[in-house]
């Protein structure tokens, strides 16, 4: 669950809800000339939609935060209970289609080694450290048992990785951000096409859920999206049950998402 503090309200999006807005950004990738579309855009597009799967369990019944003030975000989640996430979620996408199974893992995995090369990589205590590395040593040895599998080529595989990551990123930014903020970022290693090529993007909030890409993958014309959160009324909760209570109880908002190329001119 992502949260963010919107002043009267918690901005709450699920983390199946953002999947699906970088499910939504990996479907329209590729709708300009310098980017080319994955060659398996249907499993990179399956990978990018269902990448959080292992979350809906732990959504199904949320916690608030130790001094029942908050929701819990997805950041103070225990290791182990992460760790358990992933092995279902990888699990349950390559009974679906293998490739993007092995996209989900990779993702998984990355988390724990830097996004692989993108971030520095996590630290933990020894203790959890080695559950991480058995996690991380178990995963990586599934994803060469499923790239023999399907005959991925390492291009495609890390081109696909890749793209995970950047539409992953971008969602997060809508979730997370705050709408009046001007503080520009850059996504690193997006993906050109299946030979390595890669480029950065550069954001610039434009106003509320509105954002400048550029170089933009989905064309110069302005494209848009949507995204489910919820707006949670603030209020002291005396027990997890009753902060479940009020999360049900408000419906989702259907959030346009405007994404802009190049400036003008």
């Amino acid at each position: 669950m992502i949260v963010r503090d919107a002043g009267e309200h918690w901005a709450v999006v699920l983390q199946t809800d953002h999947a699906d807005l970088s499910g939504q950004f990996a479907e329209a990738w590729g709708s300009a000339g310098r980017f080319a579309r994955p060659r398996s855009l249907e499993s990179v597009v399956l990978a990018s939609r269902r990448h959080d799967d292992g979350w809906a369990v732990w959504e199904r019944a949320p916690l608030v935060a130790a001094d029942s003030a908050r929701p819990q975000g997805f950041l103070e989640v225990s290791v182990p209970t992460h760790l358990a996430f992933w092995r279902a979620a990888t699990a349950a996408v390559v009974d679906e289609d293998a490739l993007a199974g092995m996209l989900v893992s990779m993702h998984g995995t990355g988390l724990y080694r830097g996004r692989y090369g993108t971030h520095p990589p996590a630290q933990f205590e020894p203790s959890l450290q080695a559950e991480v590395d058995e996690f991380v040593a178990e995963q990586e040895s599934l994803q060469e048992r499923l790239v023999d599998a399907t005959g991925v080529g390492e291009g495609e595989r890390w081109g696909g990785y890749r793209l995970l990551q950047v539409v992953d990123r971008l969602s997060l930014h809508f979730c997370v951000m705050d709408p009046q903020s001007s503080e520009r970022q850059r996504i690193e290693r997006a993906p050109l096409d299946a030979s390595g090529g890669e480029t950065a993007l550069l954001l610039t909030p434009l106003g509320r859920d509105r954002v400048r890409l550029e170089p933009c993958p989905f064309g110069e014309e302005p494209r848009r999206f949507q995204l489910r959160r919820r707006a949670v009324p603030k209020r002291e909760w005396p027990d997890h049950a009753s902060f479940r209570r009020d999360l049900w109880a408000t419906p989702p908002e259907s959030v346009p998402i405007t994404i802009d190329g190049a400036a003008a001119g």
